[in-house]
Parts: structure tokens; C-alpha cells; sequence
């Protein structure tokens, strides 16, 4: 609450400032309001329902504040904002969020009608409502009072809620038409003003071209479908029209399905009578190739994820018509029980897929690792990768590569054995390669130098054996560049180890500054320190010779002259003398 009358407070104060000139001054930043409450009030997360609440509240305080109240609580009259009132333009944003709570209420029911048919008549409903409201915005803001700019946002406002009317009752050339309105008037104003509102209509634009296309499509343009699915790469479309898009993507499918009968695999042809199977099979390619053109991670690990999600889908559909299979087989006593059946060879070519597409998503996410791992920390207190999370994702290829060598069918594959098994040496390699790299973390020299020389072993294990499968190493990770780096890491780390063994010597330390031994290499920690030891300071104390003693050595052998006749004689005085001088009168 407090958020939102913070919210409104900072609107308000925006919209009083303006003037209300009588030849148009009066405006309203509508598509900027909008967007700024959707994102602050539950928008972000998709949380409709939280959206329609703020709406509620504010059309509440924008009543109170106007005095636009509804009667009391005993009567209910009702109000229209007309063009006479347009003295302030929170007359025109109260309008505005009549149509978003409708909006927003109809988003919520969309949501709610994916398990509740029901609810798309009480969707609709609020969505015609949020139309009419717009309508009334639009015609509100043809007063002379409102300025070009407001008059431009409504008209385009009121076509985009007239479009989304249109789209869910699929008239869909009515709802082209409105939706190109709404884009045209976006684009001119995103070419007319400052860079931060042109981001926000460019945005706004974005988000209504996969429904034009999507409207194209289904008025005849076969052309729109690739246009959608590049969208669909891009991750364009989100939300709700995601969802419209796989739909469609997978009715295509189904349609060009029909002309498919059988699949080569390993030199064998198997027919696929499954419809769902038939669409799958159709569509892997497609999907392929947009896991390729993929512009992020993010994008690439949408599709690996989709992709999987199908095929297991798939799979359990083929597995359902196994064990009909496999009951019409007990029933009948006929027939090579030895031999693998069609329907299980396909569960394997299927199950193949999969695991061919895991390995291919973690081996992406490892080199999104490994790059990352190599980058330089920029946030100390955030914790970044470590080689542990690649150990665990190569730990994963190699249990998919166990799978795949136990598929049903190819047990007899000698060809197709070997593959998997110079595949499975290959990750072995890189995952001993970041084993060490783990122990190198923890100072542990030697455990890493031996890992280091079993990476080495199967990198020229996998060189020896590649010679007679060229075309089995396409797809795998080049062992050369491996060689090359365990090689770099390994001189680095025997010298680790030679410091390592010095450092944990108990005579290897010395407490000498670096003046003391200029001419000896000593590995000195306190060097490379805060406080390098290079003198002692305070220096020690030194023994220094004192004052030197000067003796008279002529002295003992002179004769001093006799002084007598210098020195005053004193007379003698008597009794008299001897009184004066006791009592101190003499003197």
C-alpha cells in the first residue's frame, strides 16, 4: 500500500505540473503509466490478479482526490467523465485505469480458462469492456484541451485493446488491421521523441508483431510461418503467445505428417504408423536448426528443453503401443521372438535422439562453463563456476553413452559400438581434465599430475582409434586442443609441486631481508606481501671502538718550582686572637 500511494503521489505531482492550456497542453503519459504499474505491481511475474488489485486501489484515491465519488454507500450513481471536466488530467488517467483493471481481469480469466472452459465468456466479456473504455479515453482526448501526443497514445491504446478483442474472437483480418493502427502510430512516435520513450514504443512494437504475423498466417499468408518461428528464436512472442505459436508450429507439422510413412536408420527402414511420432520425426530438423541459429544460451537451452520434452512425450506413446505388441504377441504362438520388431527399433531410434540431444545440451552447458571459468571474478562475494559443476555434466554424457550403447537392436552394430565407445574416451578425458583441475584448487600436486597423464592416455587413445572413424569425430570435442592445455597446466603444476615440496620444508623459510642474499634464489613469501622484507629496519646494534683515553705520560717526570714565597704567612695572634677567631669577630 504504501508503495502504491508513493506510486500515485509521484504520477500526481508529474500531472499537476503540466498546464492546462486551452490549446492544448493538457497530456498524459499513457503507454509510460502503464508499463511502469505493470512492471511494479505483479506484471513482472505474470501475476494478473495482484495488477487488477492496484487498479482497483488507484481508481479509488483518484475518485477521492477528485471528489468523483459513485453516490454513498446506501446508493450507487453513476458517472461519467465528460470533455467539460477535462480541467486536470487525472480525469483522463482515471479512464485509463477503468480500462486496465478490465484488462488486467481478462489476462487473469485466460489464464484460469486453460482448465475452465468456462471462463472464456466472462474473458471475453471484460475484454470488450476495457475496449469501450479505451474508446471513451480516445474520444475524451479529442477536446482541444489534450495535446497531439496524448490524442496519438489513446488512438493507439484504444486499437491495441480492439486488436486483442479481435484475436480471441479470431476475426482475424479485423484484428491485423487494428493491430498494424496501433504499430504505425508507435513507430512514428518512437521516430518523433527523446531515446528513453523510443525504447519504450520499439518495445511495445516488438510485442505486437507476432501477433500480426500470427494473423497473417491465418488469413492465408503461408510465408508468416517462418517469420513466426524466427520469432520464436529470437524470443519473440512470450507468454501466452508462445504457446499460440508451438500450437501452431505443431498443426503445420501434423498436416505435412500425413505424407510421411517410414524412417531410415542404421540401414534399416521402419515404418512409423504413430501419428505423434510422425510429427516428431517431421519436426526434429526444424528443430535442429534453430538450436543452431540460437542467438543466447538462454534461447538454445529453451529449444534443447522443448526438444526433450517431446520426444519424451513421444517415446511414451511408442511405449504404450509396445505393450499392445507385446500382449498380441503371448496371444499368438507364431512368429521370430528373436528378431527385434519394428515398433522397437523405433523406440530406439527415439530413445537414441534423446540421448544424443542430452549429451548435446550439456556439452553446450560445459562450454558456457568453461568460458565462464576462465573469465576473472567480478564479484568476490558471488560465487562463480568451479570445475566440480563440469565433472557432474560430464558425469551425466557419460551415463547417456552408457545408455546408448545398451540400445535394443544394436547390440550386433560393431560400427555403431565403437562410435559410442570413442565418444565415451573422449568426455572420460575432459572429465579426469577438470578432476585435476579440482584437486589443483586444493594444492594437491601430485593427485593432479597423475590425473593429468590419464588425460593424456585416452587423448592418444581416442587419436590412435579415430584413424578408422573419421566421421565420428564431427560432433566431438577437439583432443588436440586438450593436449595442447594439459600440456601448458602440467610444467606449471610440476613447478607448483617443486615450491610445494620446498614450502612444507621446515630449513626452506628465511627470515633474511632481501639484501642479505642477492646472489641466492630463496622462495620468500613475505616478498610478494603487503610488507616485502627487503632490509631490517630498525638496523641491529654494532660493536664501534670508544673515545680513545689520552694519558700525560711527561707529567710524572717534571719538577714544579717552589711556591713558598707566593703563599701569604699568617702571623700569631694570642689568647686574644684565638677568642676573636672562636666568636667569629676577627674574620
Amino acid at each position: 500500500m504504501a508503495a502504491d500511494k508513493q506510486n500515485d503521489a509521484k504520477v500526481s505531482l508529474m500531472e499537476e505540473n503540466k498546464e492546462n492550456l486551452p490549446d492544448g497542453g493538457l497530456g498524459l503519459e499513457i503507454l509510460q503509466i502503464i508499463k511502469e504499474s505493470q512492471q511494479q505491481h505483479g506484471l513482472r511475474h505474470g501475476d494478473y490478479q495482484r495488477y487488477r488489485g492496484y487498479c482497483s486501489r488507484r481508481l479509488r484515491r483518484l475518485r477521492k482526490t477528485l471528489g468523483f465519488k459513485m453516490g454513498n454507500r446506501h446508493k450507487f450513481v453513476g458517472k461519467k467523465v465528460t470533455v467539460e471536466m477535462l480541467s486536470d488530467n487525472r480525469y483522463l488517467l482515471l479512464v485509463l485505469m477503468e480500462a486496465e483493471r478490465a484488462w488486467s481481469y481478462a489476462m487473469q480469466l485466460k489464464q484460469e480458462a486453460n482448465t475452465e472452459p468456462r471462463k472464456r465468456f466472462h474473458l471475453l466479456s471484460r475484454l470488450r469492456k476495457a475496449a469501450k473504455h479505451s474508446e471513451k479515453l480516445e474520444k475524451l482526448c479529442e477536446s482541444p484541451r489534450v495535446d497531439a501526443k496524448t490524442k496519438l497514445e489513446a488512438q493507439a491504446y484504444t486499437a491495441y485493446l480492439t486488436g486483442m478483442v479481435e484475436f480471441e474472437l479470431q476475426e482475424w483480418k479485423q484484428a491485423m488491421e487494428a493491430f498494424n493502427k496501433c504499430k504505425t502510430i508507435y513507430e512514428k512516435l518512437a521516430s518523433a521523441f527523446t531515446e528513453d520513450l523510443a525504447v519504450l514504443y520499439r518495445q511495445r512494437v516488438d510485442e505486437i508483431s507476432p501477433n500480426i504475423r500470427y494473423c497473417a498466417y491465418n488469413i492465408g499468408d503461408q510465408n508468416a510461418i517462418n517469420d513466426l518461428m524466427q520469432m520464436r528464436l529470437t524470443g519473440g512472442g512470450g507468454g501466452m503467445m508462445a504457446e499460440k505459436l508451438e500450437a501452431l508450429i505443431t498443426q503445420a507439422r501434423t498436416k505435412q505428417a500425413a505424407t510421411m510413412s517410414e524412417v531410415e536408420w542404421r540401414g534399416r527402414t521402419v515404418p512409423v504408423k504413430i501419428d505423434k511420432a510422425r510429427v516428431f520425426l517431421l519436426g526434429l530438423a526444424d528443430n535442429e536448426a534453430a538450436i543452431a541459429q540460437a542467438a543466447n544460451e538462454e534461447t538454445k537451452e529453451h529449444l534443447y528443453e522443448t526438444l526433450l520434452a517431446e520426444c519424451r512425450d513421444t517415446i511414451q506413446a511408442v511405449k504404450e503401443e509396445l505393450k499392445t505388441e507385446a500382449k498380441q504377441r503371448e496371444r499368438s504362438s507364431d512368429g521370430d521372438t528373436g528378431k527385434v520388431s519394428n515398433l522397437q527399433y523405433l523406440h530406439s531410434y527415439l530413445t537414441y535422439i534423446k540421448l544424443c540431444t542430452l549429451v548435446k545440451r550439456n556439452e553446450s552447458m560445459a562450454h558456457t562453463l568453461q568460458a565462464k571459468l576462465k573469465e576473472p571474478e567480478a564479484d568476490e562475494n558471488k560465487r562463480g563456476p568451479r570445475p566440480q559443476d563440469l565433472i557432474r555434466l560430464y558425469d551425466i554424457i557419460l551415463q547417456s553413452l552408457a545408455e546408448l550403447s545398451t540400445l535394443q537392436g544394436l547390440e550386433d552394430d560393431h560400427a555403431f559400438q565403437k562410435e559410442v565407445s570413442l565418444k565415451t574416451l573422449v568426455y572420460k578425458a575432459y572429465r579426469c581434465f577438470f578432476i585435476a583441475q579440482s584437486y589443483v584448487l586444493v594444492k594437491k600436486w601430485s593427485e593432479a599430475l597423475v590425473l593429468y597423464e590419464r588425460v593424456l592416455k585416452y587423448a592418444k587413445e581416442v587419436q590412435s582409434k579415430a584413424k578408422s572413424l573419421n566421421n565420428s569425430l564431427k560432433d566431438l570435442p577437439d583432443v588436440q586442443e586438450l593436449i595442447a592445455e594439459v600440456n601448458a597446466e602440467k610444467y606449471s603444476l610440476q613447478a607448483a609441486a617443486i615450491l610445494g615440496a620446498m614450502l612444507s620444508s621446515p630449513h626452506f623459510f628465511f627470515t633474511q631481508p632481501l639484501c642479505d642474499h642477492l646472489e641466492t634464489f630463496r622462495f620468500d613469501p613475505s616478498l610478494v606481501g603487503k610488507q616485502p622484507s627487503l632490509v631490517q629496519f630498525p638496523p641491529d646494534f654494532q660493536p664501534i671502538p670508544c673515545k680513545p683515553l689520552f694519558f700525560d705520560l711527561a707529567l710524572n717526570h717534571v719538577a714544579f718550582p717552589p711556591l713558598d714565597d707566593k703563599v701569604e704567612q699568617k702571623g700569631k695572634g694570642g689568647l686574644t686572637g684565638y677568642i676573636k677567631g672562636i666568636f667569629g669577630f676577627g674574620s
